[in-house]
């Protein structure tokens, strides 16, 4: 097993959905059947969409996941499907560098410079402390930062080094450490106000209590992903989750006949639809709405 970067954009032109899968040409096969059951970073490039002219990409790692499955595209004799699962997205993207500093070593020509030939490759290997390196960066608020000096540690009684996987992978899959992160990320793209009624409150901490609510629940395999969230304030979170709110897909909030409260419909935003993040891949995406509309909503 070792770790890759995975190259997609906003608007791929392959089929991806991250959260899910990753479709692939048959050129990195091999690099991402050796990524089968390890940890793999998504990086967004500076092009947006598969149109040579597009720009808008950040140019960062925003997410990591755990390679589940390779399998061939049943309609087209090339492409593959990389099926992931433990989808997170990070709290804060990572810059491809930093300074002159680079977080993937072999994007970094012997001059300082930027290896392009290394940089135009979509799938590429990942070592084990440059993953710890951008996981600590995306999570900086998070987690301690993880040096890359503490990529082996010595046992002190034996030969062989003990690298730092085990306490990296531990931080990705355990749930408060996945719940900070998604709540952070949610509230984040929604200006920490509440999606479906506008408000923007500020405890005397300095806290938003707007809270991060999942459109398909964990529980059912949601990926803790922005566009599988919503910032909800409390009250309005706790009917989302029970059924007696939901979304279109063109994002009218429905509620359910006669379970919701005239003092929660005046709260609602009067138009009677979802106020979105303003930048377009943090939006929610149709399938999980769909999801929440047929197995959890009681319209």
């Amino acid at each position: 097993m070792t770790k890759a970067i995975f190259t997609t954009k906003v608007d791929p032109t392959y089929d991806d959905l991250p959260e899910c899968r990753y479709h692939f040409p048959r050129t990195y096969l091999r690099t991402v059947e050796a990524a089968i059951g390890d940890w793999i970073i998504y990086y967004e490039p500076r092009r947006a969409t598969g149109e040579l002219s597009s720009r808008g990409g950040r140019q960062a790692y925003f997410a990591t996941a755990r390679v589940a499955a390779v399998r061939s595209d049943p309609t087209m004799p090339d492409p593959f499907y990389a099926f992931v699962e433990g989808f997170l997205q990070f709290p804060h993207p990572v810059p491809f560098k930093d300074g002159e500093s680079y977080y993937e070593s072999i994007l970094r020509r012997s001059d300082g410079g930027t290896n392009k030939g290394a940089f135009g490759r979509a799938v590429r290997n990942l070592p084990d402390n440059e993953y710890g390196l951008i996981l600590s960066a995306a999570s900086s608020e998070l987690l301690a930062p993880i040096d890359s000096s503490d990529a082996t540690i010595s046992h002190g009684f034996a030969d062989e080094p003990t690298t730092f996987e085990r306490p990296i992978v531990e931080r990705v899959t355990s749930r408060p450490f996945r719940d900070a992160a998604f709540s952070s990320a949610v509230r984040a793209a929604y200006n920490d106000t509440c999606a479906m009624t506008g408000l923007k409150l500020i405890n005397g901490g300095g806290r938003p209590e707007v809270e991060a609510a999942h459109i398909r629940p964990v529980a059912d395999a949601g990926p803790d992903s922005v566009r599988n969230g919503l910032a909800l304030s409390g009250t309005i979170h706790w009917m989302f989750d029970r059924g007696l709110l939901s979304l279109d897909d063109d994002l009218t909030i429905l509620m359910a006949a006669n379970r919701v409260p005239d003092t929660i419909k005046r709260l609602i935003n009067p138009e009677r639809k979802l106020l979105l993040p303003r930048r377009l891949e943090f939006r929610p995406h149709r399938q999980f709405l769909s999801y929440h509309r047929h197995a959890v909503f009681k319209g």
